[in-house]
């Protein structure tokens, strides 16, 4: 079973998914662009150019015709790049549907791209640049990133570089659009308390203009790790900010569920091992947390928390027992019930809302080429077994697999890495 979807005249995908205990609808768009598709010329115009679209368009000509076209009707609406994608939202009170779909199908089809306001964004996604080097928390996860995957698309930052982004012409935002916005590669998911034959008249009607074809594909990741790996952004701060991770598996691995649930196990949440160990037991972290991270063709889990800069290595001996300890012992029924229990409670309740459903059916469509059902994933999840999480453990959980990304003001590599070790 999996969520009812139609493919358009041009090309483009639509699901329509209706839900008719909540008043508000959601408008989503996926777009298969984002950082992963770029050459190192244009590293960060999937970004600029998702900006851009909130700049002007033929039938809301400035900045603020596009804002407060929603602000009007109190409307929620934004924009998202990743690696592998793009995303825009609006989220409205169900009578205003037709203007939430009018409303991304112009931003989409009709974009101004004005050299003026071009060079305006420059400065505003250098000050954007800025803020995420200055939050290390979010930040982290970008260096372990760089060290992983080094001088490659996957291992290249969402937004770029400043010294990038201010070379950028309207001529690379238009040559981008024209090769990536396309209906063969676009998503378009409404859910809400909406009639199915009506809105799909809507969105065949405001997405006709979005051009047909495929848009080509994107550089295989090129995954080589002979030894543990260090990375450190030097940065004056009051706590060092670690990852500590392993490679994992893409998407498509069906061990991806049995590393989930290991992850959880983990780091998951507040009785999780490592947040008993790391901040209750050794009083060594405010936030700590471990997560599996799944891409088209690559993935990886790891754990990342705050930590006293004098305390670092310490800090990563204790998650590095965690790591040992779980390869080394099966988890206990209680244990793995938990972690099951956690998931599907957090699965469900994290759907309750349209924008949170329209989500999750987006995702899911872009990937695998259908909607899976909540359901279908939750009992995936609960045929894992202790054994199987075992075996993933031993298979990632190897010295020469290691990766330690650090934001702070600096100390002993060579010491960091005489932790790196497990205990025979």
């Amino acid at each position: 079973m999996s969520y009812p979807h139609a493919k358009l005249p041009n090309g483009l995908t639509l699901y329509v998914v209706p839900m008719p205990s909540t008043e508000t609808v959601t408008v989503l768009v996926l777009v298969r662009a984002g950082s992963k598709y770029e050459t190192k010329k244009i590293n960060g115009l999937s970004h600029f150019l998702e900006h851009m679209f909130f700049k002007g368009t033929t039938n809301r000509p400035t900045p603020l015709a596009v804002a407060e076209t929603l602000d009007r009707v109190g409307g929620e609406y934004n924009a998202f790049t990743d690696k592998e994608r793009t995303g825009f939202y609006a989220k409205v009170d169900v009578k205003h549907l037709e203007l939430a779909i009018d409303w991304v199908s112009d931003m989409l089809i009709n974009p101004l791209l004005k050299e003026e306001e071009i060079e305006k964004e420059k400065g505003v996604i250098s000050q954007e640049i800025s803020m995420y080097y200055d939050t290390p928390t979010s930040y982290i996860s970008d260096v372990f990133e760089t060290l992983l995957y080094g001088d490659q698309p996957a291992g290249w930052d969402i937004a770029g570089t400043k010294e990038i982004i201010s070379k950028f012409r309207k001529s690379d935002f238009i040559k981008y659009l024209a090769e990536r916005y396309v209906a063969r590669d676009t998503i378009v998911v409404v859910a809400g308390n909406i009639n199915e034959i009506k809105t799909k008249k809507l969105i065949s009607r405001y997405f006709s203009g979005l051009k047909p074809g495929r848009a080509p594909g994107k550089l295989k990741v090129r995954e080589i790790q002979k030894n543990n790996g260090f990375k450190l952004f030097t940065k004056d701060t009051d706590q060092t900010h670690l990852e500590l991770g392993v490679r994992a598996f893409d998407t498509y691995d069906k061990r991806r569920y049995a590393l989930g649930i290991l992850a959880t196990i983990l780091g998951g949440n507040m009785s999780s091992r490592l947040f008993m160990s790391l901040r209750e037991e050794h009083g060594l972290a405010y936030y700590v947390a471990t997560n599996a991270h799944h891409y088209t063709d690559t993935g990886y889990l790891a754990t990342h928390a705050g930590v006293p800069n004098k305390d670092v290595d310490r800090a990563v001996s204790v998650i590095m027992q965690e790591y040992d300890t779980i390869r080394k012992f099966r988890v206990k029924p209680d244990e793995l019930k938990k972690a099951k229990d956690y998931i599907k409670g957090k699965s469900v309740i994290g759907l309750e809302s349209s924008s949170a459903l329209a989500g999750f059916v987006g995702d899911q469509a872009m990937l695998y080429g259908r909607a899976k059902t909540i359901n279908e994933i939750l009992k995936r999840i609960e045929a894992v077994t202790a054994s199987e999480i075992q075996s993933v453990a031993k298979m990632i959980f190897k010295e020469n697999r290691l990766n330690l990304a650090v934001i702070g003001p600096g100390g002993s590599e060579s010491k960091l890495k005489k932790v790196l070790k497990f205990k025979s």
